[in-house]
């Protein structure tokens, strides 16, 4: 354990270090010093001017710093090119982690590269490779296939649920669905398909399972969130705001013009849309849960537009304005139309994409030509991935993003070959469990906001060893259900029969990197060997089952 800790405090000195600082929030309710009168009905009053956090992560990442300057930035031609770009210029920010461009792509536009990744990237180029990501249909998926046959109440719509699925097994579809997002993850050859399909279920969050949805939340998933995920945002929206999961989780199927439920509404804007910056008001808010009053759920399960139920009167939204006199169906259309173009919803969007893939507090102008990106595409996604890929900051910020827990897990999964086995569905179970009990499963957060994705949410010791504590369940062939790859199986078949040539095989294999001589030196002291000693027998007193776990421990396999 003393040489363990050792190893390990070794390898955490060389980390980035994210940190969160606290701020205060002030909040100011008017302000005198422009002569205008204050607002006492709070009815103009801008959630922006009154302190809010500016989006999901910035109580995270406030005080740490602006991360406007990479050491290099812009556009190029090409994403080869802006990788050639970002390799000739030095990051302003350190990092321990190779700058090899197959790799950080393949930390960023999958769930955790594996050596059949990597050797499929050098083989067809990185251009090629992330054209064909983009079209997901052309790539055949065994392994998502696989897994889609092991839940097949995911394919069901709301009525052939409400037809098939027994009273007392309602709940038996999300909770598929959570085993099924972390099979997909880890075994579909779609993996940007996924990785957006996990952006856009945070972006419009729907908690799985909740009250209301054994009977339509495998349903959005599928018919809203995994059908847009390379699309349209405004087809997605217009999705999202006529099925019965959105409407019954933010209470909007019980809206009714009598009595306005406005929280549908509110998070239209602030979550959906707009955001914070955008600068509605509380009218806004008001006036946009007044549009959507109508779209409701029957006693079937299924969408409805009510127009006994709907609000009418003149509205206005921001810069949309309408008499809403009839057919309030087609105003809110019209009005979802005019957000989901609105330039506010497209740096919010882009900023989010931009945290996602590149750091945590991303460069203004990076943002800035992501939403030009998407309005210029009219809300298509894959245009704005195009100008991600081709950006020079996205290719310099190795390293400035750490895997959440679930995250982590799957890459661990994912780099250590396991497949499925004879109890698939137990063992994904099981999975599924871990991750929840370090707050991190699949589709599960509570709040309209979607899970955090920044480091300082993700800091703590039990979040860190829940990890170390998977990655040698993993390594060891404890995850029942599964099938494993033996320790010793990790190494290369030609690994040099000394223990330093031992121990750079396995860190190629599992990091894809060779350690650093200081940190080389506490691991060879960890497994009790001299540097030039001869290792005949892997196994040879657990020294795989030891080294293995220890690599994944370490800031190489945590930061992606």
């Amino acid at each position: 354990m003393r040489n363990r800790r050792a190893a390990m405090a070794t390898f955490g000195a060389s980390a980035v270090g994210l940190t969160a600082l606290s701020s205060t929030m002030a909040v100011f309710l008017g302000d005198e010093a422009s002569g205008e009168p204050k607002d006492t009905t709070g009815a103009q009053q801008v959630p922006q001017k009154a302190g809010s956090f500016t989006n999901r992560d910035a109580s995270y990442t406030a005080g740490v710093g602006d991360a406007n300057d990479l050491g290099a930035g812009g556009l190029a031609a090409t994403p080869t090119a802006a990788a050639q770009a970002a390799l000739a210029a030095t990051p302003r920010y350190p990092t321990p982690l190779t700058r090899d461009p197959v790799l950080h792509l393949l930390r960023r536009a999958t769930f955790g590269p594996t050596p059949g990744d990597v050797a499929e990237v050098k083989r067809v180029g990185i251009d090629a490779w992330i054209d064909r990501q983009l079209n997901p249909a052309s790539i055949e998926d065994p392994g998502g296939d696989a897994v889609n046959r092991m839940y097949p109440y995911l394919a069901l719509s709301i009525e052939q649920l409400r037809r098939s699925v027994p009273e007392d097994k309602r709940n038996d579809p999300s909770w598929h669905l959570g085993r099924a997002t972390i099979g997909r993850q880890m075994w579909s050859s779609r993996q940007l398909q996924e990785v957006m399909v996990d952006f856009w279920a945070n972006h419009l969050n729907i908690q799985n399972p909740f009250d209301g949805g054994w009977d339509n939340r495998t349903d959005w998933d599928r018919t809203v969130i995994r059908a847009h995920a390379l699309g349209k945002f405004s087809d997605m929206l217009h999705a999202s705001a006529r099925h019965p999961a959105m409407l019954r989780y933010l209470d909007n199927a019980a809206s009714d013009k009598r009595s306005v439920n406005e929280n549908y509404g509110r998070e239209l804007l602030e979550l959906h849309t707009v955001g914070i910056d955008g600068g509605y008001s509380e009218t806004d808010v008001r006036n946009c849960a007044y549009v959507m009053t109508g779209r409701t759920v029957d006693r079937n399960g299924a969408f409805v537009y009510d127009a006994k139920r709907h609000w009418t009167g003149a509205v206005k939204v921001m810069g949309f304005a309408n008499p809403n006199k009839k057919d309030g169906l087609a105003v809110g259309d019209q009005l979802l139309a005019y957000l989901a173009m609105h330039p506010s919803t497209a740096r919010y969007i882009a900023r989010k994409l931009a945290v996602r893939f590149v750091c945590d507090n991303p460069p203004a102008t990076l943002v800035d030509r992501l939403a030009q990106a998407y309005l210029a595409a009219g809300t298509d996604v894959k245009p704005v991935l195009n100008v991600l890929f081709r950006s020079v900051e996205f290719w310099i910020a190795t390293g400035l993003k750490t895997r959440r827990p679930l995250e982590n897990i799957v890459a661990t999964a994912r780099v250590v070959g396991l497949t499925p086995g004879s109890d698939t569905d137990q063992a994904l179970e099981n999975l599924y469990n871990t991750a929840d009990k370090l707050g991190h499963a699949p589709l599960a957060w509570s709040p309209p906001d979607g899970y955090p994705d920044v480091a300082a949410a993700w800091q703590s010791a039990h979040g860190m060893l829940g990890v170390w504590n998977c990655h040698r369940v993993m390594v060891q062939g404890k995850l029942r259900g599964l099938t494993s790859v033996q320790p010793t199986q990790l190494m290369a078949a030609n690994a040099a029969g000394t223990a330093t040539g031992y121990i750079d095989a396995m860190s190629q294999r599992l990091v894809f990197q060779p350690l650093p001589t200081e940190q080389k030196a506490v691991v060879l002291k960890f497994l009790g060997l001299a540097e030039g000693a001869r290792v005949a027998d892997a196994k040879t007193t657990g020294r795989a089952e030891q080294l293995a776990p220890l690599l994944l421990d370490s800031v190489y396999h945590g930061l992606r």
